[in-house]
């Protein structure tokens, strides 16, 4: 047998086979994707198109990366793999930027601009035109994503309705042009119009690629589709993957719906479903596909897997966040002296970065070591570091290094005030109230909107150190016990100072464990106004979007499953098969007292 279609099932290869015309694979959660997409991309370089007449686009360097690796393995004759594009989008839209630069008013050696390159721009037009004080609603960061949701979504400009808006975008793009440089929206929206504006240019591009394939195909937003679309319409070998209940990413501008109407688009497409999981028991992959399946908007499939049945997933109710973190970490703590399971293959799972804090805490008191993956531990984080600084100067006037980070982070009348009451004031409140005082002294919570995008997950994490500082009477338990925190002591005196990472549990919140998988997976925090989150109540869309957030985590599990939560259960809990839980808790999920209505 030819080694393309080695190790692959029947449906696998039927996607490797249709080698021309439009093909949409649904790839379900451990189903062998990128062997599939890299098999095919094998497949018609074998048939013997030449490799620069294909491009595979992939969202992420490191995805890119594995593919080159996996073709490579092929060994497979006369190939050109220098001439072969296996990339990002943005990466082959800079190739082509750079080809034809001046047709964007641009020379060769063009600049891209980072986020930071960007906001200093937009703070100097901002700054010019006077807008602190015209428009408080402007700021930098707000600017920022409003520029970058017209060039995502490819809307004319002049069709916006806010003219102050339109002036800055020019200005803007006027910037750019005088630096020689582009963003990184730029680097997709710019190709677009040039192809719509030049069509002998496009025709050039049409002829030169005659087979694209999109990897994450889910995760596309309105200007990559176009981007696509623009590249494949002339020969129609279009080949997708990805999978709309794996669709997590709104908040960047992803848009599931242009998986969902593919075949509206291209007529003639072949469907492939890809239904069987190689990664998780099959206890796992029914309770996941329950779940999923009260999604309206989906492409219906049934996951399936000749894997064992495995465990029956563990639902457990803690009284409250603490109790919850404290369980996971005994839990693991049981794990690796029992079955001498490397923890490294365990991990857990959250909807916000906020519930770290509670997570380190326990794994911290237990002595076990930890990784976040993708963020920063709760204490490192800036906003936490700041109000801590504050308390540690009221706590001790001898603290200059805290002294000089409020110095630094706090205007100056601010500053002055905290320098002045806070050794006052810290001899009498307990930590809750110093925390409020230093917040309302600053302004701080209006600071972080002012500052930085992600400031709603800034304040979670106040809101958090603030529900933690409820559990001390005076101030100096408090700053003892996140300084032991801080510094890890308690997992030091366990003699790992130096820990190897295949003895360290991971920590990630469900966004960031997209594309992972682990033997043992802990979901913390299933609970009403987590999970789905809070802000997610405004439609069915915005909650269907959080139950596929819950079945990406649900189907990073291998062999175990932990569901948990406290106070009032996630409504994801009642849509699991009965028959596929095992519940623990003082009551049972469907007792009246439990009644949310949904």
């Amino acid at each position: 047998m030819n080694k393309v279609y080695q190790n692959l099932n029947q449906k696998q290869q039927e996607a490797v086979e249709n080698l021309n015309g439009p093909v949409l694979i649904v790839a379900g959660a451990g189903s062998g994707k990128t062997r599939t997409l890299t098999s095919r991309l094998a497949a018609i370089l074998d048939s013997g198109v030449a490799s620069e007449n294909i491009i595979a686009i992939t969202f992420t360097n490191k995805a890119a990366q594995e593919m080159r690796d996996r073709i490579s393995n092929y060994q497979l004759p006369i190939i050109n793999y220098q001439s072969l594009f296996i990339g990002t989008f943005h990466s082959l839209g800079v190739r082509i930027l750079k080809a034809e630069a001046h047709l964007a008013r641009r020379s060769k050696n063009f600049t891209i601009f980072d986020g930071d390159d960007s906001l200093k721009i937009i703070k100097n037009i901002i700054k010019n035109f006077n807008l602190d004080k015209k428009r408080s609603e402007i700021n930098h960061y707000s600017l920022r994503k409003e520029f970058s949701r017209i060039k995502s979504n490819l809307i004319n400009i002049e069709e916006e309705g806010d003219d102050l808006i339109k002036m800055l975008f020019k200005e803007y793009e006027a910037s750019l042009e005088k630096y020689n440089a582009f963003d990184f929206d730029d680097l997709i929206e710019k190709p677009v119009k040039l192809f719509f504006n030049n069509p002998d240019i496009l025709k050039k591009y049409q002829d030169k690629f005659q087979y694209v394939l999109v990897d994450e195909f889910q995760d596309t937003n309105t200007s990559q589709y176009i981007f696509v679309k623009f590249l494949a319409q002339e020969h129609n070998n279009l080949s997708v993957v990805g999978d709309d209940a794996q669709s997590i990413y709104k908040f960047r501008g992803s848009d599931f719906k242009i998986f969902l109407n593919f075949e509206k688009d291209w007529p003639k497409t072949k469907v492939i479903l890809l239904e069987q999981n190689y990664r998780s028991s099959g206890n796992i992959i029914k309770a996941a596909s329950g779940l999923i399946a009260n999604n309206k908007f989906q492409k219906l499939k049934n996951l399936w897997t000749e894997n064992h049945e495995g465990e029956p997933v563990k639902v457990i109710e803690h009284r409250n966040e603490d109790e919850e973190a404290q369980w996971i970490a005994e839990k693991i703590s049981n794990f690796n002296s029992s079955v001498g399971e490397q923890i490294s293959n365990l991990a857990i799972l959250y909807r916000t970065n906020a519930q770290s804090r509670a997570i380190e805490t326990a794994l911290i008191e237990c002595g076990i070591p930890y990784k976040i993956f993708g963020g920063i531990k709760f204490y490192e984080r800036k906003e936490i570091k700041d109000i801590v600084a504050a308390l540690r100067w009221g706590f001790n006037q001898g603290d200059l290094l805290s002294l000089e980070r409020l110095k630094i982070n706090f205007l100056k009348k601010p500053f002055l005030e905290l320098k002045e009451n806070m050794p006052k004031m810290a001899q009498t409140l307990n930590p809750i109230s110093l925390i409020s005082y230093v917040l309302e002294a600053t302004d701080y919570f209006s600071q972080l909107k002012k500052n930085y995008d992600n400031f709603q997950e800034r304040i979670e994490n106040i809101n958090e150190l603030i529900y933690f500082a409820g559990n001390f009477e005076n101030l100096s338990d408090f700053i003892e016990e996140i300084s032991l925190l801080q510094s890890g002591d308690k997992i030091k005196n366990k003699n790992q100072s130096e820990i190897n990472p295949r003895l360290e549990i991971n920590l990630m919140t469900i966004h960031l464990a997209k594309g992972l998988e682990f033997d043992t997976v802990f979901i913390a925090g299933c609970n009403e106004g987590l999970l789905p989150h809070q802000m997610s109540y405004h439609n069915q869309e915005e909650i269907e979007e959080e139950r596929r957030l819950m079945y990406v985590a649900m189907t990073r599990a291998r062999k175990e499953l932990y569901l948990n939560f406290y106070n009032i259960p996630s409504r994801f809990l009642y849509e699991l098969p009965s028959e596929l839980v095992e519940f623990k808790g003082e009551k049972s999920l469907d007792d009246e007292e439990r009644y949310i209505e949904i």
